[in-house]
């Protein structure tokens, strides 16, 4: 079938049966299934329809479908024959994967909310590295809990770029594709500062703001600087319940997120809170420092700034937190689109405290975990 994913080679087909412009095929297991004639043309997996190397569908778009000659079962796998002389085979355990009307089967974790008290799961450096069940199990964390942390990895810089790597390209911004935690002197952003950081997302003044951050503690002796992070999933459903209005006002309400500097200008327009039509929380933006001016009508302003009030106050409730003092060898990857992070401030003059970070594309973990499965 010219694909790379398995499906259940248990499978076979007892029994199939034409009605009008569907076949209708039985299972081993008893299962059965409506396809329509179209779709099974337009799924054919031959030569003359799928590129051999690339699987790439070559077949073009059809309103109707050709005459069937014949529909039959050979060795439990169903073969068609099309009255312009084409021939097409399926396997049967393919075709169960992809009944009509039956859910896509993705083996990939769902979001799941924090529940207090939330404890982060650790993976070992070597176990990452290694692949297997190591990389598997810090893939899965993040894209289920969105916080994974690393542990008793080398003191070695550029180590948070060769890691990101495994997974995919890094994802470059205006700070470039990697980037120095550090107290530096004309900073352009307050993470290059000794300042206490409230919690936040990164750059959601960018359209599509970075998946995943990755941070790898090289250096952490200087006083304070601890870790904070808390989930925007959780504390939104906190806010849900206690004042539907407050979430429906940062639900529906389009804010403007900006950042300037000498040779940049990044700005747009979204809510604080993004909803799906299903009702999910699918991500926040949240970032005190570049909300831009609002430009809300005047009837609308107070009642904004009350909702964005208790957002604040619920975030920033030792409830919704967890602190991390971050180890040298210690990296903490988290789901920037969803999790909020921030830090306490720190003395520069008692220590050093050095993290070099990245950002990697959600699509990239979700295709590393695939290929990974196909492995078993």
């Amino acid at each position: 079938m010219h694909e790379l994913a398995p499906w259940p080679q248990h499978l076979t087909l007892t029994d199939v049966f034409a009605e009008g412009l569907r076949l209708s095929l039985v299972w081993n297991n008893g299962d059965r299934g409506q396809f329509p004639l179209l779709w099974l043309r337009d799924h054919c997996a031959c030569d003359q329809c799928r590129h051999p190397l690339t699987r790439e569908r070559l077949v073009t778009p059809m309103a109707a479908v050709p005459g069937l000659d014949e529909a039959r079962i050979e060795h439990g796998q169903l073969h068609l024959d099309w009255q312009d002389g084409h021939h097409s085979r399926f396997a049967a355990g393919w075709l169960h994967q992809r009944r009509p009307g039956e859910a896509a089967i993705d083996s990939l974790p769902r979001p799941v909310a924090w529940q207090t008290p939330f404890s982060p799961q650790h993976v070992r450096h070597a176990d990452l590295v290694a692949g297997g069940n190591g990389e598997k199990a810090w893939i899965t964390a993040l894209l289920r809990d969105g916080l994974v942390l690393l542990d008793e990895g080398p003191l070695e810089l550029e180590e948070v770029s060769r890691l990101a790597r495994r997974i995919g390209p890094l994802k470059a911004t205006n700070f470039g594709a990697r980037f120095d935690v550090i107290s530096k002197p004309n900073p352009n952003n307050a993470a290059y500062t000794s300042i206490a950081l409230a919690l936040h997302t990164d750059l959601p003044n960018w359209r599509q703001p970075p998946d995943m951050q990755l941070l790898y503690c090289l250096k952490n002796d200087a006083e304070g600087g601890g870790s904070i992070f808390a989930d925007g999933i959780q504390v939104a459903e906190a806010l849900r319940a206690a004042n539907p209005d407050h979430f429906q006002l940062l639900a529906e309400t389009a804010i403007d997120f900006r950042f300037q500097d000498e040779e940049h200008d990044i700005g747009v327009r979204e809510p604080v809170i993004d909803v799906g039509t299903d009702g999910r929380i699918r991500e926040i933006r949240f970032n005190n420092w570049i909300r831009d001016t609002l430009h809300l009508s005047a009837d609308l302003i107070t009642s904004w700034y009350e909702a964005y009030h208790h957002f604040w106050t619920l975030l920033h409730a030792p409830q919704h937190q967890i602190a991390l003092d971050l180890r040298p060898g210690q990296m903490v990857a988290f789901d920037n689109r969803r999790v909020l992070h921030g830090r306490e401030a720190f003395d520069p003059t008692t220590g050093e405290r050095h993290l070099q970070g990245t950002y990697l594309d959600r699509d990239m973990l979700e295709s590393r975990l695939r290929v990974l499965a196909r492995k078993g």
